[in-house]
Order: C-alpha cells, then sequence, then structure tokens
C-alpha cells in the first residue's frame, strides 16, 4: 500500500477513510495486472471531481469578479479546469509519485503523463469531498488553484488564444493571422473594437472588446473554435 500521509500533510487534511484518497490515484492499468486488489480505480471518484472542481470555480469567478460576463467566466473556467491546469497541479504536489499503475504504464511514463495526473487530481478532490464536506474541498481547492487562478484571470487567457492560433497556422500553412480592426463604436471612454482575424482572404474569426487587445483575443478565440481546435493553457 501507498503510505498517503505526506499527501495529506501537503494537502493539510486529515481524512477519516485514508482509502478514498487512496482509490484516488488507482490508475486502471494496475488493477488490469491486480485484479485481487481490493479497490476499484479512480474513474468514478474522477466523475465526481470534475463537478466538484468545476462548481468551486464558477462560484470563484462568479463572487470574486463581478464585471465578467458569462462568457469571460466560462472560457476562464475551462483555461482553469483545463487538463493541463489539472497537471500542472497535480505535478506542484508530486501526486504523480503516488499514483498505482501497471508495469506497462509505468515504463512508459505514465507518473509524469498529463491524463493521469489530471484525473488523479480530480478523484482526489472528490475524496476529500466525500470525506470531509464541502467547506473544506473548496478551501482545499482554492489553496491548491490560487497561483493558476490568479495568472489566468490577470492574462484574461489572451497571450494563450493568440499563440495557439498562430502555432495551428505556422504548422499548417507556414503563414501568420492577421488582425484587422474593422469598427469602432462608442464614446471616447467607453470604446468597443471589433476585429477580424485572417489567413489571406479567409476569414477566420470576429471579436468584439472593450481595447484592441481584448477584441484580437476574442476573435482568436472565436477562430479556435470554428477550427475545432482545443485550446489548453
Amino acid at each position: 500500500m501507498v503510505d498517503l500521509t505526506a499527501l495529506q500533510q501537503t494537502l493539510d487534511i486529515s481524512l477519516k477513510n485514508p482509502s478514498l484518497l487512496e482509490q484516488a490515484v488507482v490508475h486502471d492499468s494496475y488493477l488490469n495486472e491486480n485484479p485481487n486488489f481490493p479497490l476499484t480505480s479512480n474513474e468514478r471518484l474522477e466523475f465526481l471531481g470534475d463537478a466538484v472542481l468545476g462548481l468551486i470555480i464558477a462560484q470563484k469567478l462568479y463572487h470574486d469578479f463581478p464585471r465578467l460576463s458569462e462568457g469571460e467566466m466560462t472560457r476562464l473556467r475551462s483555461a482553469l479546469v483545463c487538463q493541463g491546469s489539472l497537471a500542472r497541479v497535480a505535478r506542484a504536489i508530486k501526486l504523480g509519485d503516488y499514483l498505482y499503475l501497471g508495469k506497462g504504464e509505468e515504463a512508459t511514463g505514465g507518473r509524469k503523463k498529463p491524463a493521469n495526473l489530471a484525473r488523479a487530481l480530480e478523484a482526489a478532490i472528490a475524496a476529500i469531498y466525500l470525506d470531509q464536506g464541502p467547506a473544506t474541498t473548496e478551501n482545499t481547492v482554492l489553496k491548491l488553484f490560487s497561483k493558476a487562478l490568479q495568472k489566468t484571470v490577470s492574462q484574461g487567457v489572451m497571450v494563450d488564444y493568440k499563440s495557439q492560433l498562430q502555432e495551428y497556422f505556422q504548422a499548417k500553412l507556414k503563414k501568420i493571422p492577421v488582425y484587422r480592426v474593422v469598427a469602432t463604436t462608442g464614446p471616447a471612454h467607453e470604446r468597443n473594437f471589433t476585429v477580424e482575424v485572417r489567413i489571406g482572404d479567409t476569414l477566420l474569426g470576429r471579436g468584439t472588446g472593450k481595447s484592441k487587445k481584448a477584441a484580437d483575443v476574442e476573435a482568436a478565440r472565436s477562430a479556435l473554435e470554428r477550427l475545432g481546435v482545443n485550446f489548453t493553457l
């Protein structure tokens, strides 16, 4: 059995039923090789943890940032709970060290795989929720995601959308998207800019914002969605 004492100390919690946290780090590959292991995989906990995490982040954005629109909150939440973000948080608490992995998964770097780390983190959040309740879970999650939350909100996921759109077309066509302001409305103190992003004559996306930079970002996000590209931080 894995000793999860250090992990509990890192999370600043003391579970009444530590087996819940242990189940959170059981990868299905381990069970394939150890069918008599007393715990199931972390898949069901992952399902619950995903919902719990999404709610906690949504509440934080809603209460602390009253000026954010629904669309802005949705994009920020998506950026915070995406696989890459979850994996970074999991690495910070060395969650990969505790994973139960099959030999094949271990041999192929399973402890460092973003998907494994993200799933285990969501499962661990569910374990805390079931054992400690909503208040402790919220406190734990907000501490874990504090830096990511500050960074994501301050940046507005700006650099990410534009850089990923550029990387996409550099790889595909060796071309860089061009942004152009097509409309400016409102009084001088409250301007709204509309920007189009194109490759040659092809319109990729359109966005509106209170600055050209914000409109560029929205245009890039629109283009990524239209192209069906999964964006990450």
